[in-house]
């Protein structure tokens, strides 16, 4: 059995990849990258990919088993993206695609459902059976901002006390790896997410906690907290839908109660403290 996986040189895929070489050993696993030289530390065989080019993703895909298709990273582009990468599979013969979705992607509010929702429906039509693992929020999403957050002195968003069910990126690499590499999850939708949900207020006080300074978490509206994230850089775009999902995070969107990315993994996902203490370090 050969397993690829896209986007292979990006944080999740370098973590899946890293996984899955004790699992079944380096020579069943192929990383698909855009740019090839980028994946030559990974250990394992690199073919080109790129899911803008569909005549590399035919080449990519020959003698492929199992295919991880971890979801692009271009708002806007990623259906039709999706789309060339599963149908380079059917011409392939590829036995199992997995795909890397969000949360409640069926129901969520969040502007980044509806590629996540158009995807899986292009997987459930293809004929192959598949495994989608909708994956909550990266808590690295949060945790990433928390040095700068200690210099000013405040945790800033306008997520309100939505409460945030997020795990690591280690712990969805781990599941990507359990599930590529284990069975009974054909034609199966599984929603990831951490054990504890957090909220931003808890996030700062564990910041608090483990600095020995008052940082308080400071609720701003969408708009300003929007014009913040462009202060420091971001487009203009991306920073609006950043506050907006936000404001989707207050009323609950990346809350999840169940375990099955703990019972998945077979260990508790990560502790938001070792998250912070990471972080900080």
């Amino acid at each position: 059995m050969t397993i690829a996986i896209t986007g292979a040189t990006g944080q999740l895929g370098r973590l899946v990849i890293h996984d899955l070489i004790p699992l079944v050993g380096a020579e069943k696993i192929i990383a698909l990258a855009r740019s090839p030289e980028k994946a030559a530390d990974l250990g394992v065989a690199v073919r080109a990919a790129d899911y803008d080019a569909p005549e590399t993703l035919d080449a990519a895909l020959a003698g492929i088993a199992t295919l991880l298709l971890i979801s692009g990273s271009e708002i806007g582009k990623r259906t039709p993206q999706h789309a060339a990468v599963i149908k380079a599979a059917q011409a392939n013969g590829v036995k199992h695609i997995v795909y890397t979705s969000l949360l409640h992607a069926d129901t969520s509010t969040l502007g980044l459902a509806g590629e996540h929702r158009e995807t899986e429906a292009l997987l459930k039509q293809c004929g192959i059976p598949y495994t989608i693992l909708r994956n909550g929020w990266y808590t690295e999403n949060y945790t990433g901002s928390l040095p700068g957050a200690v210099q000013a002195g405040a945790v800033l968003g306008a997520a309100g006390n939505g409460r945030i069910s997020s795990a690591t990126r280690a712990d969805y690499a781990a599941a990507a790896a359990a599930v590529l590499t284990g069975s009974g999850f054909e034609n199966t939708t599984i929603e990831l997410a951490g054990d504890v949900a957090f909220t931003l207020a808890d996030l700062a006080a564990e910041a608090s906690r483990q600095t020995g300074k008052t940082i308080p978490y400071s609720n701003l509206p969408s708009g300003e907290f929007a014009k913040v994230l462009t202060s420091i850089g971001l487009p203009d775009a991306l920073a609006t839908m950043l506050a907006e999902a936000d404001v989707e995070v207050s009323k609950g969107v990346l809350f999840h109660e169940g375990t099955e990315l703990s019972d998945l993994i077979g260990r508790p996902t990560t502790p938001l403290r070792d998250s912070v203490a990471a972080a900080l370090k």
